[in-house]
């Protein structure tokens, strides 16, 4: 397939463009810098900075699946939110077939009706970023006329080993034996490609955790 992910230099971005390789897709990655994605066999490294519509159209143009795994600015996390609506702007302009969303974990729930942004365990430096998932999601959910799927990642969404294990959920927050929460970048990238290529959650949101 061929397969555009934005924020391809990022934690998340930088290990989808890897798995995507590993399976010999086509991939164009894009992001504001893109010096450390030139000269990888097989990726297309493209400039843009998801400030304008008809720009992002372009880039896309062809694409079977549009990857978004935008990071926000930390002094303006709601950048996303209206990030978000250029994208579906944008999928829906060069009618592209899909758009798979890297999402956050706060509004996922930790019990029956109580989201982690509710629980009171969110420590508070992270309470805007996740706010503005949320809303990004909402954003993504009233949305019509494109096919998208969010992939909620576990409360800690960090480096590691690429094991090859994953467990997914609902709007559930997925958590181990032990009650931890936890996916590394490389193992959620592989659930995003699964997911990609054998998609199971169409115009839905899933989570993601060991």
């Amino acid at each position: 397939m061929n397969v555009v992910v934005y924020g391809a230099t990022g934690n998340a971005g930088s290990e989808i463009v890897k798995e995507l390789l590993r399976r010999g897709h086509t991939v164009t990655g894009v992001a504001r810098k893109v010096d450390t994605l030139e000269g990888q066999p097989g990726l297309t490294a493209k400039t843009d900075d998801l400030s304008n519509v008809d720009r992002i159209a372009e880039v896309i143009q062809g694409a079977d699946v549009v990857v978004s795994a935008y990071q926000p600015p930390a002094d303006n996390t709601d950048e996303l939110i209206a990030v978000t609506k250029r994208e579906i702007e944008a999928v829906k302009k060069a009618d592209v077939p899909r758009l798979v969303v890297v999402g956050g974990a706060g509004q996922l729930e930790v019990a029956p009706g109580v989201t982690l942004i509710k629980s009171g365990y969110l420590p508070a430096e992270y309470m805007p970023i996740a706010l503005s998932h949320e809303k990004a999601a909402k954003v993504l959910e009233e949305s019509n006329g494109v096919n998208w799927t969010y992939i909620a990642p576990a409360a800690y969404f960090v480096p590691g080993d690429r094991t090859g294990k994953y467990r997914t959920g609902t709007n559930n927050l997925v958590s181990d034996e032990k009650g931890e929460s936890r996916i590394s970048f490389a193992d959620y990238a592989i659930a995003l490609v699964d997911e990609i290529e054998k998609p199971k959650h169409e115009r839905a949101l899933f989570s993601v955790g060991y």
